[in-house]
């Protein structure tokens, strides 16, 4: 079935990039732990007739006419996210995971505010206070670590004293390259101590927390929960900003209070941070939140876990140094140039010319250059999407070694892609998952 049957008359050049893009993913396997695959029905709504809408406001509160089917959509949206997640209000207007954790900044700080994140270099994200970003001007970031890096225990204590010393005025807990669970009450028992909010953002687990195999943050009292609506919660690209409470009144400023965080929120969205709701990404989000709502998600974020550990279990039998140890969620960080002589990048090529698509890394610590760090990541949402299961991602793994301890074999490389190849034809990408 053609679904760019209208490109393909219309614009040659762009029908040939999508043509290229549906074989690379049909004939290769996609590890990086933030990307996943989305059902046809997420694909529709994301290229439907909602992105024709402005829909400046919010559901009832909008500033243009003909909005009854968008309020309609972004409606269902909400509901489904308040469910999924067990809160009270959310916003599913920011168009991506950053957008979602700055708008929260806006929300509840004043320039010079100090927030304390995770540190890059320990499984931290960017918007999580890198120097790097805009951010880190705008606001004072203070950051915690792990204590030990080979088992991936949080300093805890560290993390007390700095927030008794610095006093931020949010604590925020959330990772982009950490593969153990962050302890949640330690965490909310911190913020209390210093009178800080207790912000987590959870991008690459949600799917996790909506499949009920990983902690919650709002089970323990959590204030602000964002995330993105890809990765592992397998919807569109796009953020989500979530609150405990009610909104007032979101056009008009309350006082910055924990009651008003709902509305100091969609303030900081909209009109604060972001014009026009990309009501397309809306309802694709919808869609996506509804799946996710059906049982059959539950086996499939356990799944993920399951599959997960068992790449694990042959890097360690290979050998290989995984940072934290291991995992304890969807995602794997390995030292492939201490434990095999391969950089991170050269790790990351060979691997894509076999048809297994990673991230080269830093790892804690890292003396080598970010963009030719010492580690590779690597997850199992996307593959455990296409139905694999322990065995087919421990002959993955076992693979991804015998790749790179042949990278310069081009017969022997030759042979793991044509397996690769036809495992991924065995296992296509599912059109529905519901």
């Amino acid at each position: 079935m053609n679904l760019y049957e209208s490109i393909e008359s219309q614009d040659k050049e762009v029908f040939g990039a999508l043509q290229g893009e549906e074989q690379r993913e049909a004939e290769g396997l996609e590890l990086i732990p933030s990307e996943n695959y989305v059902s046809r029905a997420v694909r529709e709504a994301n290229g439907s007739v909602f992105t024709n809408k402005y829909s400046e406001g919010y559901p009832g509160k909008r500033y243009y006419g003909g909005q009854e089917f968008t309020d309609e959509v972004e409606t269902l949206a909400i509901e489904r996210a308040k469910k999924l997640f067990g809160c009270d209000h959310a916003n599913v207007q920011p168009l991506g995971g950053a957008n979602a954790n700055i708008a929260a900044y806006f929300a509840w700080m004043e320039p010079g505010d100090t927030i304390m994140g995770m540190d890059l270099g320990h499984g931290g994200h960017l918007t999580h206070g890198h120097p790097v970003t805009y951010m880190s001007k705008l606001y004072n970031f203070v950051r915690y670590k792990m204590k030990n890096v080979e088992t991936g225990e949080i300093d805890y204590d560290e993390m007390r004293a700095t927030a008794v010393r610095e006093k931020p005025k949010m604590i925020l807990g959330g990772f982009s390259a950490y593969p153990r669970e962050l302890d949640w009450a330690q965490i909310k028992s911190i913020a209390d101590e210093v009178g800080a909010v207790a912000m987590a953002d959870v991008a690459h687990i949600a799917g996790l927390i909506a499949g009920g195999v990983a902690k919650n943050p709002f089970d323990y009292g959590f204030q602000i929960v964002t995330t993105t609506t890809h990765k592992t919660l397998r919807g569109p690209r796009g953020g989500l900003i979530m609150t405990k409470g009610v909104v007032s009144n979101p056009m008009k400023a309350p006082e910055k209070t924990i009651e008003n965080l709902p509305t100091l929120i969609d303030r900081a969205v909209f009109p604060g941070f972001q014009g026009g709701p990309h009501m397309h990404q809306i309802a694709a989000k919808a869609v996506a939140f509804g799946e996710a709502l059906q049982p059959a998600f539950k086996t499939y974020a356990a799944q993920i876990l399951k599959n997960a550990k068992a790449m694990e279990t042959v890097f360690r039998a290979g050998g290989v140094r995984m940072l934290a140890g291991g995992t304890s969620n969807h995602l794997i960080l390995a030292d492939v140039f201490g434990s095999l002589g391969i950089e991170g990048k050269a790790a990351e090529e060979t691997l894509n010319a076999v048809g297994i698509t990673l991230n080269k890394n830093a790892i804690a610590d890292d003396t080598r250059p970010p963009f030719n760090p010492s580690g590779i990541r690597f997850g199992t949402p996307a593959i455990t999407t296409r139905g694999f299961k322990e065995g087919e991602c421990t002959r993955v793994a076992e693979l991804m070694l015998d790749a790179m301890k042949n990278k310069d074999d081009q017969s022997k490389l030759d042979t793991i892609r044509q397996e690769i190849k036809e495992l991924a034809q065995k296992f296509p990408i599912p059109d529905s998952f519901v």
